[in-house]
């Protein structure tokens, strides 16, 4: 259910690359915040060194990688510490998959209300009512 986006930027290329960052993040957010990969998206762009400024120099001149990971998760479904966690995590991932990391990489968990997120045309306070009911869930059509 999760919705990932990261955005890199780093010297080493490989084919894989891609796939490797949508992996990694991926099985670090199912172990670490417990949300299911088979409904988790991961979006991977990746971004030119020349072009990412930090600390008021390009990423190229300073010769590190950087990332920007946004996750969309339900509110309220993480605790501070499982977040911390998770933040650490990637962090550390992250600088193994793309090489040395600028200390400006961020990672930003994005808790957003039940009844204003969703996927399959359902949102997920929808889905929880009906599994408390037993139900399927049913997508509100106008």
């Amino acid at each position: 259910m999760p919705l990932i986006t990261v955005t890199y930027s780093s010297s080493r290329q490989s084919p894989s690359l891609k796939a490797d960052i949508a992996a990694a993040v991926s099985e670090l957010t199912a172990k670490i915040l417990h949300k299911d990969p088979r409904v988790t998206a991961v979006i991977v762009k990746s971004a030119d060194a020349a072009d990412w400024f930090a600390g008021g120099k390009s990423l190229a001149a300073q010769n590190l990688a950087s990332f920007w990971l946004d996750v969309h998760v339900s509110e309220g479904t993480n605790t501070k510490d499982e977040k911390a966690a998770y933040l650490a995590a990637v962090f550390k991932r992250m600088g193994a998959l793309l090489g040395p990391l600028h200390t400006e990489s961020y990672l930003h968990v994005d808790e957003v209300r039940g009844d204003a997120y969703g996927f399959g045309g359902l949102t997920q306070e929808r889905r929880y009512i009906a599994g408390k009911l037993d139900v399927a869930p049913q997508a509100v059509v106008a």
